[in-house]
């Protein structure tokens, strides 16, 4: 991975804004009827290429596919793999935030991540649509060929955060279905590695899942689940150079009140075990801006790059560039410039249906980052 050794670099976190007519074909995929996958093998490759074109133009310098192809970031996987074929059913787990404030969670009746139908995973797990990730691949590769961009990275959802969308009702316990996830995606994340591209693993459940899957533990127990996850993480991507490998952590891409979100400080010196050199975090919004404070008590290994939230993904005002720049310079004062790159919060269409950013809102956000991006160059250089 490049460092910001002349300029502060930006990316973002993954998924960004379908058309409509593309967000339409991912609905009737969901819905398992009729469905013309020749057209949506087209129509994916299309937005691959525009949504790549856009990000260079929009002034974003390590960038991806958006997740144009996929309806959700981690669930994607159960048309690729076997185990996933029973009733798809609503399986959100409540918050803890929701219990405290049952009238604000009420009025979240917009489709999201958290009320699509899902399966569970009632049969052993194994590829069955390989061409799926092949063509991915070969989307995002072709439309980054001859951009002025200056890396290319692509999302991959973790087996943790599978497994907290997708839960078990299979595998005789917990652990033996994360390493079961971990066997099989494993081929997935060497693929887009030995494709060249930086592979970023998407991993809310170091995180988010403290105030719903294991809601019912204390921190120090929650912290017992990050470290087991993190196992299974390094043992995925063992075969994968570090420096190719991004990590991204969040504690849900939901407005909310998140006051029950575990501390940074209390995790992030197990996440920092993870293999991976990028760390992806949020560093934008109101729960979560203060803590970029946290790096001047806890030291990054060496090697290691952040790559800050400096842009909120759950509301639709649009950051001032000197507020983007102000939150680069906090991060580049505390862990030195150079391992600094400006990225969101988390994406902006974790669903293709669910996001709260309006489209063009999004890109003017994102134009903001790049922005204030040369504003924080020009005091650091």
């Amino acid at each position: 991975m490049k460092r910001s050794a002349t300029r502060i670099l930006t990316t973002h976190t993954g998924s960004l804004p379908r058309s409509s007519e593309l967000q339409e074909l991912l609905r009737q995929r969901e819905e398992q009827g009729d469905f013309d996958e020749n057209l949506f093998h087209t129509s994916v490759s299309e937005a691959v290429s525009g949504i790549v074109e856009r990000q260079r133009a929009t002034g974003i310098d390590v960038v991806n596919d958006g997740e144009q192809g996929r309806s959700q970031y981690a669930t994607y996987v159960k048309e690729r793999l076997t185990g996933f074929e029973g009733e798809r059913l609503v399986r959100s787990r409540p918050r803890l935030d929701d219990a405290d404030f049952p009238e604000f969670a009420a009025t979240q009746t917009h489709m999201s991540s958290r009320n699509m139908p899902q399966p569970a995973c009632t049969g052993p797990i194994a590829w069955k649509d390989w061409p799926a990730v092949e063509r991915d691949i070969a989307n995002l590769r072709q439309a980054a060929e001859g951009q002025n961009v200056e890396e290319v990275f692509m999302t991959a959802a973790s087996p943790g955060v599978i497994a907290n969308f997708l839960p078990n009702e299979y595998y005789g316990t917990e652990e033996e279905y994360l390493y079961a996830l971990a066997e099989v995606m494993k081929d997935e994340y060497n693929a887009v590695a030995q494709a060249g591209l930086i592979l970023q693993v998407d991993c809310p459940d170091l995180a988010m899942t403290r105030v719903s899957q294991f809601s019912h533990l204390s921190v120090e127990e929650f912290k017992k689940i990050v470290e087991l996850h993190v196992e299974v993480i390094n043992f995925a991507l063992k075969d994968i150079d570090p420096e190719q490998l991004r990590l991204h952590v969040c504690w849900g891409n939901t407005e909310g009140p998140h006051h029950h979100d575990v501390p940074l400080r209390e995790i992030a010196p197990l996440i920092l075990r993870a293999r991976p050199l990028g760390l992806s975090i949020e560093g934008a919004n109101p729960r979560h801006g203060h803590e970029w404070r946290v790096w001047e008590d806890i030291r990054l290994p060496e090697g290691k790059l952040l790559i800050p939230g400096v842009l909120d993904t759950t509301t639709n005002f649009i950051e001032h560039p000197e507020l983007v720049a102000q939150r680069i310079l906090n991060y580049a004062g505390t862990v030195g410039r150079e391992i600094v790159i400006a990225g969101s919060d988390c994406g902006f269409g974790t669903s293709a249906w669910g996001r709260k950013v309006e489209t063009r809102v999004a890109w003017a956000k994102l134009a903001a980052m790049a922005e204030g991006a040369r504003l924080a160059t020009g005091e650091l250089w």
